[in-house]
């Protein structure tokens, strides 16, 4: 009997604290807050009880894959994105024609060396934009530098000679973008600068915080240079690189060879996919929600940016089944190209500038489907001071991250001073496990996680939709 009764204590011991803590929370709480914080609650119950973007984005995965621009794949995903808003119900869907431009990779490309009589294959892909090696592919010694200027500062002695750029991620980086963005450079802008000296090729470490041997794509440039300056560009894996590093040390005349068949062809047709839920007060004023629907081609673009598109059109979906309706037009936007060109981006602006339109706001989704964290924030002071009024609102989800900082490359183009733009933040810790890579596909994306993402971009668009209005930051 003691025992019983001292439980029926603890229990109402428990439930007694617990009513005090809930009502210390809710009067901190505005009237109107109180009205926010429920209908975040119902957007985040909503989509954990009926959720649709993770069986969206198997259908794109599994039924269509990498989608790069110009590809059959990207004209396939631009149908499946046109469908699929009509099918949610929105206002208005329709597409803007967009030249992009079409690079393609060709046979699977090959890369080996010998080194003390042992021949060693290197996992390699070709960067896009890059032009093929010679049918023979292209044998020289290799030459390791970490930088772009390390690079220039051997001038001539790069001629007839394959650089390899050796610079790994910062590991103490916490945001692993923020070490992308650290060494992005010697992929975009290494052949540029070699190619004007001579060199033969180039061959760039992956860019990942990850040692495996999965090479990683992406795009690069020749800048300015003579078409005949142009030299073949490639990446190897992360752990192909360090094993190539420590072989040069042992034998620094080793020769490095590889051959790839990728080119260039004509711009090619296709479209951004946008559907809109008109504003009832002032639908003239427009909020962007979106992501990119094209890929790189090596996996299925899954969450670079498949998560991005489908988490996008759930904000939508979101709105409807909770029967939030908007004062401001919110438009959905699957942007094509942002991988090799944005030219979506551009053409999207220009038209919005074109018709006079008025975009008031942008939420963009482009960071993968992982664990939501929070959003970045690219605003004048005000707005984001109002923006970061809400992490009370946001932070019981997870949601503590409110930074001044980008938004993301296809809302970019929007930006003006009373514009207010955001980007999605999941973690990153495990994003560039995939990036670019053929690793890149449905069965990474972790459902709950993708979920609790569409309620997050859901609950920001709802109150930047209710407190930044016409232009002028409204307080709740």
């Amino acid at each position: 009997m003691k025992k019983i009764l001292f439980l029926i204590f603890v229990s109402f011991f428990v439930s007694s604290c617990n009513t005090k803590s809930n009502q210390k929370v809710t009067q901190h709480f505005s009237s109107e807050e109180r009205i926010d914080s429920t209908n975040i609650k119902s957007l985040f119950n909503s989509v954990l009880k009926d959720g649709k973007s993770y069986e969206w984005l198997r259908d794109l995965t599994q039924n269509i894959g990498g989608r790069l621009s110009g590809s059959p794949e990207a004209a396939k995903a631009v149908v499946w994105g046109e469908k699929l808003m009509n099918t949610i119900g929105l206002d208005s869907v329709w597409l803007q024609p967009v030249m992009v431009p079409h690079w393609v990779r060709g046979v699977k490309e090959i890369a080996r060396y010998t080194t003390n009589g042992i021949e060693k294959n290197v996992p390699i892909c070709a960067l896009g934009f890059s032009i093929a090696t010679p049918n023979v592919g292209v044998l020289a010694e290799v030459i390791e530098v970490k930088s772009l200027e390390e690079a220039k500062a051997l001038g001539e002695k790069m001629k007839g000679k394959i650089v390899f750029f050796n610079r790994s991620f910062d590991t103490t980086l916490i945001n692993t973008f923020s070490a992308y963005g650290g060494c992005v450079d010697q992929r975009v802008q290494g052949a540029a600068i070699c190619g004007a000296f001579g060199a033969k090729g180039v061959i760039v470490r992956s860019m990942t915080n990850s040692v495996d041997d999965f090479p990683h794509t992406g795009t690069m440039t020749y800048n300015d240079l003579p078409q005949e300056q142009y030299i073949p560009a490639a990446a190897i894996s992360s752990k192909a690189a360090n094993i190539l590093s420590a072989d040069l040390k042992k034998n620094p005349t080793l020769k490095f060879y590889f051959k790839q068949d990728c080119k260039t062809l004509q711009d090619a047709p296709s479209f951004n996919v946008v559907g809109e839920i008109r504003g009832i007060e002032t639908p003239e004023n427009i909020f962007v929600v979106g992501g990119h629907l094209d890929s790189w081609d090596l996996g299925e673009g899954a969450h670079d940016d498949g998560t991005g598109i489908v988490q996008s059109l759930e904000v939508a979906y979101l709105f409807k089944k909770n029967n939030i309706r908007p004062k401001n037009t919110i438009r959905i936007v699957f942007f094509m190209n942002e991988e090799n060109g944005t030219r979506g981006a551009k053409k999207y602006a220009e038209l919005a500038k074109l018709n006079k339109e008025n975009h008031i706001g942008g939420l963009e989704s482009d960071a993968g489907g992982h664990t939501p964290r929070g959003f970045s924030i690219q605003a004048n002071a005000s707005n984001t001071k109002l923006l970061q009024s809400w992490k009370k609102l946001l932070s019981p989800y997870g949601l503590h991250d409110l930074k001044a900082g980008g938004s993301g490359a296809d809302i970019a183009p929007l930006k003006g001073e009373d514009v207010t733009l955001v980007g999605y933040r999941p973690d990153s810790q495990r994003y560039f496990d995939y990036h670019h890579t053929s690793r890149d596909t449905f069965d990474k994306v972790n459902k709950r996680e993708l979920e609790l993402g569409s309620a997050s971009m859901a609950s920001i668009v709802y109150l930047m939709d209710k407190y930044l209005y016409n232009n002028v930051s409204v307080k709740p």
